[in-house]
């Protein structure tokens, strides 16, 4: 009987200057793998972040960090830079542990942090020769031809559909792929299989998609050029996932990595806490990605509070009423006053209800965004600075080169939040220091 080949995932160390594992996973990645061990191929899975962290009570915490020299091209910024992670003498160990595999499919975060990944596939490279490297993820879809020029992956996957990376392994190994048993998005949307969370020796969390994409065009997002149709999974599903991890290995915490995960709640997300309320599994859930102010009613809000929902980040961007109707218009003043009435009246601490602020935006002031924290705090709510990192493909990211120093363009480096790539005389880096000292105290 032919053996079926091998395939060893990768998700590969983050480079940066700072990095936080706000519930880090790579969850297409792990679908992919579920669809390839159902089809009775073998998986290996190493990740470069799965190292034990300063973990806090929910699952989140501090990433390892070694301190590395930084790239050329970020010389000039006064701040160690790091990889994020195990260490690199671990990672040529698990390497060694799987044996050498028929194919490598490794996955992209962030543009800027393709440093780690491509010492990641050099690695692979030194242990496995020549070994099929499939690239695919975020970087890979965002900048294309830089990932084919530069990566030294064999095959660049564009593109978050997973069926369709699935069906591409399968052609490059000779093995046929699964039959569309739904049609292609219903097969997509459903899933027959759970991501292969599996493949962690420990859980100290999972993260859940109950939807695909986002039907919003907020210029400065990048959600409809990774996924681009939106739909939504049936709430029964979701809640026999929930349920799986629960029983099957003792999970609690849970991270939602939906873009709208608000969207239609009364036939969508309002179904799937009512459940969760009735089975009481004893688990936290965490919305690092941002909830759709909008969307927040008072029926709502309780059921977050009583589903057991911990972490309540809103996404606000900004309380400039000309900036949010230039970025996408999906929220106003009144919007966040009224879903933060709803939620402190559910049970939720002022403390408890981060809300994300936009710093750095090309042409913002300083001012704005003091005005933004100022108005946040004034209702009651905590401020959130979150720094604006132009994502090629997106509307803003035009502008955004225009006002840029830094080769946006051809040097995906340049997209790093943290050095601010669209500062100038009207916002500075000693602006932003300013701001977020002030926030520290």
């Amino acid at each position: 009987m032919k053996q079926q080949p091998h395939i060893l995932l990768v998700h590969p160390w983050i480079t940066d200057f700072a990095a936080y594992n706000f519930w880090v996973k790579p969850l297409g990645l792990l679908s992919i793998g579920s669809l390839l061990r159902a089809h009775g191929l073998r998986v290996s899975l190493i990740d470069c972040l799965d190292e034990p962290a300063t973990s806090k009570l929910y699952g989140d915490g501090k990433f390892k960090r070694t301190i590395i020299e930084k790239p050329k091209p970020l010389r000039f910024f006064p701040r160690h830079y790091s990889r994020y992670g195990i260490s690199g003498e671990a990672f040529q160990e698990r390497l060694r542990s799987v044996g050498k595999p028929d194919l490598v499919a490794i996955t992209s975060g962030m543009t800027y942090w393709y440093p780690g990944l491509f010492a990641a596939i050099e690695r692979v490279r030194d242990a496995f020769g020549a070994v099929p490297v499939v690239l695919g993820g975020i970087y890979a879809t965002l900048c294309e031809d830089h990932a084919k020029r530069h990566s030294g992956a064999d095959l660049v996957f564009k593109g978050g559909e997973i069926l369709a990376a699935f069906r591409t392994i399968c052609g490059l190994l000779d093995v046929d792929s699964l039959p569309s048993v739904h049609g292609t998005t219903d097969y997509l949307t459903e899933s027959l299989f759970f991501p292969a969370f599996d493949l962690y020796p420990q859980l100290s969390y999972v993260c859940v998609a109950t939807s695909k994409g986002c039907p919003f065009r907020c210029t400065y997002c990048a959600s409809h050029l990774l996924s681009k149709d939106y739909s939504k999974r049936q709430p029964d599903r979701v809640i026999e996932e929930i349920r799986y991890w629960v029983l099957r290995h003792g999970v609690r915490n849970f991270a939602f990595y939906d873009d709208a995960l608000l969207l239609d709640s009364e036939n969508h997300m309002i179904p799937i806490l009512k459940e969760l309320i009735r089975e009481n599994l004893g688990c936290y859930f965490h919305a690092p990605n941002g909830l759709h102010i909008r969307e927040i009613h008072e029926e709502l809000a309780q059921l977050l509070y009583q589903a057991g929902f911990k972490t309540i980040r809103l996404g606000f961007e900004t309380s400039i009423e000309a900036t949010q109707l230039q970025t996408g218009g999906k929220v106003g003043n009144d919007d966040l006053r009224r879903a933060l009435k709803y939620l402190t009246q559910a049970g939720y601490r002022n403390e408890d209800i981060g809300v994300y602020i936009m710093a750095g935006l090309p042409g913002q002031r300083a001012e704005e965004v003091e005005a933004s924290v100022a108005f946040v705090q004034e209702i009651g709510a905590r401020p959130m600075l979150v720094e604006y990192s132009p994502i090629p493909g997106t509307p803003l990211f035009e502008q955004a080169k225009r006002v840029s120093p830094f080769d946006l363009e051809n040097e995906p480096l340049f997209h790093n939040n943290s050095i601010l790539p669209c500062a100038w005389e009207g916002f500075t880096f000693d602006d932003y220091q300013r701001i977020k000292s002030a926030l520290r105290k």
